[in-house]
């Protein structure tokens, strides 16, 4: 069958930038992965858009934008179609994507509302990079009773196929650690489960600007000089969330500093990490049976505290990183952005009952052409 080849675009709910990534894929089981790129955002953009969470707040139907959020939307979707220009100029060589998978910025999250709002023009961007663009592609899930996410796992499970011989463990659970941590559970048969678990980076990231006035804790340095304060963590676990069936989903600002507040910038940066890695932890009890192999992308990889915390309460089962398994941890989830695009336009399903609560397995997205008004 004949590979489409697709770029995919993904702001993530740390909001520090657009990861840029191409896949060739026939939408199903094939999968081969390109070349990748990260545009970072200068903090000015940065704190613009984390500004922007709070006038989302005031959104109640989809297609409001109030305050300044068409003009953020409209510097988004800029900002973008210039990272996909310089990615085709520069990346790509002989490898032509004639389609795009554009995932916007996440502003507002309320699942139980039925409502999941994202920054991005995807007709703008159609025009200003000439591609297809397929968009919006949650929303169709939430119509269908569906959380909206999350919507990587069928891009888990074909990894999973393809993994060497002498990693296939199943089950394996896929551990996207962005802002916003979710799990995807892949058994040996039958389909995966996926769900959100907790704070990943985000109260990190916001602890340590808070409290250092720095964007994130490189390489847990920060954390290296701290201790694990239990009693916060224990509060933070406390939260009805944890105990909530899945599939589940969470926005940004579901989980607040408010329990951290006191604690010196080393132990809340410390404490935090700790966090991240029990929430990612507590999902076993949500799933048919524990991981044999766990594999971690995402930006949260990077921090040694929330890796070595994971390893230390899995038993016998592996913490590895993506790259150990020939995969990208910074590109999976642009890719996987990619490879439902080509599922979009094929019409194929992006989320099941057993990812994302919908009723039945539903596709999603919207394709925006070149040539398509304003």
């Amino acid at each position: 069958m004949t590979l489409k080849c697709a770029i995919g675009l993904m702001s993530g709910t740390s909001m520090d930038g657009i990861d840029v990534a191409l896949v060739a894929s026939d939408g199903e089981n094939r999968v081969e992965r390109g070349p990748s790129v990260f545009v970072s955002y200068e903090a000015a953009f940065r704190r613009k858009l984390e500004k922007s969470l709070e006038t989302a707040k005031a959104i109640a139907t989809r297609c409001e934008r109030p305050g300044d959020l068409a003009e953020i939307e409209r510097e988004i979707t800029e900002r973008h179609a210039k990272a996909v220009k310089h990615f085709v100029a520069e990346a790509t060589g002989s490898l032509k994507p004639s389609l795009i998978g554009f995932h916007g910025q996440t502003v507002l999250h309320r699942p139980e509302k039925g409502m999941t709002v994202q920054l991005g023009d995807g007709p703008l961007l159609a025009r200003l990079t000439g591609l297809p663009v397929v968009y919006d592609m949650r929303a169709n899930d939430m119509v269908h009773g569906g959380q909206g996410a999350p919507l990587v796992p069928i891009y888990h499970m074909a990894l999973a196929k393809s993994l060497p011989s002498d990693l296939a463990r199943f089950p394996v659970a896929f551990v996207n650690i962005g802002g916003i941590s979710n799990v995807t559970f892949v058994p040996a048969e039958s389909s995966p489960i996926a769900f959100d678990t907790g704070p990943g980076n985000a109260l990190i990231d916001q602890w340590v600007a808070q409290e250092g006035g720095i964007p994130f804790d490189a390489d847990g340095r920060i954390a290296s000089e701290g201790r694990v304060v239990t009693e916060v963590v224990q509060r933070y676990l406390q939260s009805p969330f944890f105990d909530a069936p899945a599939p589940k989903s969470l926005d940004r600002n579901d989980f607040t500093l408010e329990p951290a507040r006191g604690m010196e910038l080393a132990d809340g940066a410390r404490t935090l990490a700790s966090l991240s890695a029990e929430a990612i932890l507590k999902a076993v009890a949500h799933l048919p049976e524990k991981p044999r192999l766990w594999i971690l992308s995402g930006g949260g990889r990077k921090n040694p505290h929330i890796v070595s915390d994971m390893r230390a309460k899995v038993g016998s089962a592996a913490v590895i990183l993506a790259e150990d398994a020939g995969l990208n941890g910074d590109s999976m989830e642009a890719e996987a952005w990619a490879y439902l695009a080509v599922r979009s336009e094929k019409g194929l399903p992006l989320t099941f009952p057993t990812t994302t609560g919908c009723s039945e397995p539903v596709t999603g997205g919207v394709l925006a052409a070149p040539t398509d008004p304003t």
